[in-house]
């Protein structure tokens, strides 16, 4: 994408309402406005809140959102060029019940307060699979610790990717710290049983993937207290 595209977006974001792009200084500092606050002074409803960690263009965000009113989304990238896709195309459609925020995800508790989120989705993650890049997988421990701090006990994670690296990674760490696996598949388009919003839902890239034949994988978890 060229320079003058993004820019472009970037002042289309600044005029969407949907869109949240706050400095890193209101994160660490803790006066991000609307921790724990979320449903009362965003969304104005008391419905469970999903994240999509790494949304990308927004597809799932947007298309979950579609699929559960009675839910509220929202989708967190560091790429607002990206994300501008789904927002535009959720104020366009007038679904209000998704949001764009645009920070890091391992700055995540700091948007977010205890147990103020019921799911949390990882689609389509970069599974680093050099050694010295593990800090950054967005299963590991670290980053489940996060997960931990903000979602409800209730909580559930998923995780939908086309790298088998990443599903057997993931499992084994999930088991090995004890953590509820409920559902696992190894191949959703080939395996019966995969939850339909799952299946039903692709993005872009997820039909270049599958176009190249490879298998699309999901886990459905709990973090253990």
């Amino acid at each position: 994408m060229g320079s003058k595209n993004k820019l472009k977006r970037f002042r289309e974001n600044e005029t969407f309402n949907n869109v949240i792009q706050p400095t890193r200084e209101e994160a660490v500092s803790g006066v991000f406005p609307l921790k724990g606050k979320w449903n009362d002074e965003f969304f104005k409803n008391d419905n469970p809140i999903v994240l999509e960690l790494g949304c990308g263009k927004g597809e799932y965000t947007v298309n979950l959102a579609k699929k559960f009113p009675e839910k509220n989304f929202i989708g967190i990238d560091i790429k607002g060029a990206r994300f501008w896709r789904g927002a535009k195309t959720a104020m366009e459609d007038g679904i209000t019940n998704t949001a764009f925020l645009r920070t890091q995800i391992e700055l995540i508790d700091c948007f977010f307060a205890e147990n103020e989120v019921s799911e949390i989705w990882i689609t389509f993650p970069d599974p680093q699979i050099k050694y010295k890049r593990t800090k950054h997988r967005m299963t590991n421990e670290a980053f489940l610790e996060r997960y931990k701090k903000v979602l409800k006990p209730s909580g559930l994670m998923h995780l939908k990717t086309d790298s088998e690296f990443m599903h057997g990674y993931t499992l084994g760490l999930l088991h090995g710290l004890g953590h509820e696996v409920i559902y696992a598949n190894h191949n959703i388009y080939r395996n019966e049983g995969a939850p339909e919003e799952v299946t039903s839902i692709q993005t872009f890239y997820e039909n270049q993937y599958l176009e190249q034949g490879k298998p699309i994988t999901y886990i459905r978890f709990k973090i253990k207290r």
